[in-house]
């Protein structure tokens, strides 16, 4: 199944649903309204490929060649360029230097050679147990190891050490991406663990290569059971509600704490 196939089959994915960590309105407009991908997800997209799918790699992405545009030379060449690659992605030849650099160093690592035997780009299909709601999941890999079903991700970063990965794992939703995806793969072929491969986008593009623990599956499920009730209640009722909630009830706009004991203070209380 390619992306685009996957993309447009029936079911919410991870991506989908971290939106409605905001509110059920923003999710429903980005639903109905794609953006078009930010340079940073096309490098992640074309990382991944790099890694996962080496063979199709110059199918999908192809490096802008050095011309000048202000020129007319450059201008024509660039328009040849373009006319003779309309249906891939063009990315600078400064990000295809950086993302084979770091894909050569995944596949020297060798923790990530081992979970990065199996399956790539698999797709799974289920139904959400206490919803009924269709979801879908394409993992980065799928493989078995110990007699266990290991799904890996590999996640560009700025700093892979493990704390700070930590925070911003929770921050981009990731502990819930790691809940759904095993549920996912569970409800296909049994239980299974979730593995990342952290890297940083900058030279010597240090690897960390980081277990989910049953804490950080145990938040996101918490999570994802929460945000996949909204998701089915919305969808039921068509009522995509904003910042004043299901009810749409007036808000209380009040003080932070620090600053509500400092009035306190000051007022004799």
């Amino acid at each position: 199944m390619t992306d685009t196939e996957y993309r447009a089959a029936e079911g919410i994915s991870h991506s989908q649903l971290v939106k409605l960590l905001e509110n059920p309105e923003k999710f429903k407009y980005r639903l109905d309204n794609p953006q078009e991908p930010t340079p940073a997800m096309i490098f992640g997209q074309a990382l991944h490929m790099a890694v996962l799918q080496p063979d199709i790699f110059k199918d999908n992405f192809v490096t802008a060649p050095a011309t000048d545009r202000r020129t007319k030379a450059g201008k024509d060449a660039w328009q040849a360029f373009c006319s003779g690659n309309k249906n891939k992605i063009i990315i600078t030849a400064e990000d295809s230097e950086i993302i084979w650099e770091m894909a050569e160093k995944i596949n020297k690592c060798h923790a990530a050679k081992i979970l990065l035997n199996g399956e790539h780009e698999k797709e799974f299909f289920w139904n959400d147990d206490m919803t009924g709601e269709k979801c879908k999941c394409r993992v980065d890999c799928i493989s078995r190891i110990g007699g266990r079903n290991v799904i890996t991700d590999i996640k560009t970063t700025v700093k892979a050490e493990t704390e700070t990965f930590m925070r911003s794992a929770i921050n981009y939703g990731y502990h819930i991406q790691a809940a759904m995806y095993c549920e996912g793969v569970g409800k296909n072929l049994g239980d299974c663990d979730f593995a990342f491969i952290a890297i940083e986008k900058e030279p010597p593009y240090c690897i960390n290569i980081m277990q989910a623990d049953e804490y950080f599956i145990r938040h996101g499920k918490e999570e994802f059971c929460r945000l996949m009730n909204v998701y089915s209640r919305c969808r039921k009722s068509g009522n995509w509600y904003g910042y004043n909630g299901e009810n749409n009830e007036i808000n209380t706009l009040g003080l932070p704490l620090w600053l509500a004991k400092e009035v306190d203070f000051l007022n004799g209380y």
